[in-house]
């Protein structure tokens, strides 16, 4: 395995391999920050664990997973989990509700994912700020103070994932632009 961003490359262990292994069945290759997280394997696979939890505790779906995780990721500057994120979100709800978070146009989604995306970017770039109006607003959206718990603390995780991968220089991998919409690639700014 090589370096990635600022680090030299992880030394070779079982979790490691077990993870880019288990990708390269899954994607094709091992993602940069798998490689990254490959001087910790098991932080990364506990994190993910813990997101896992928080996830099936307030039963979030996949297509709201993906719109806190991509609203979470612009508002952080986090181009790789905006666009692998993003990507997904593409996919399963199309080009435009992704490209519409990434572009910070909320005013053009449907109800739910605009209240989603507006509550992930105030808790990235106010989190003292929050009011109990912006939770009522997500209460008014058929959210549970349980869910709404976790919303917040998915949205926490994901900003320490992304703190991570950014801070050590973590770029996305060329074969996620190649994959991704070209109307999202160029709304990232890749």
């Amino acid at each position: 395995m090589t370096g990635i961003g600022h680090l030299r490359p992880a030394p070779t262990s079982t979790a490691l391999c077990e993870q880019a292994h288990g990708e390269q069945e899954r994607l094709g290759f091992v993602m940069n920050a798998t490689r990254l997280w490959g001087h910790l394997p098991a932080a990364k696979q506990s994190l993910f664990d813990l997101m896992a939890m928080v996830v099936e505790a307030g039963s979030l779906t996949f297509h709201q997973q993906a719109v806190l995780v991509t609203a979470t990721a612009t508002a952080l500057g986090d181009p790789y989990c905006a666009l692998a994120w993003g990507s997904r979100l593409a996919r399963e709800a199309g080009v435009e509700v992704a490209t519409d978070i990434v572009c910070e146009n909320p005013h053009q989604l449907d109800d739910e994912d605009r209240v989603l995306t507006e509550w992930a970017r105030r808790v990235v770039t106010d989190p003292t700020g929050t009011t109990a109006e912006d939770v009522e607003a997500l209460r008014a959206a058929g959210f549970s103070d349980e869910q709404i718990f976790a919303l917040t603390a998915y949205i926490a995780l994901r900003i320490a994932f992304s703190t991570v991968n950014d801070s050590l220089g973590a770029q996305p991998d060329p074969e996620l632009i190649a994959r991704a919409p070209e109307e999202l690639v160029r709304s990232i700014g890749l």
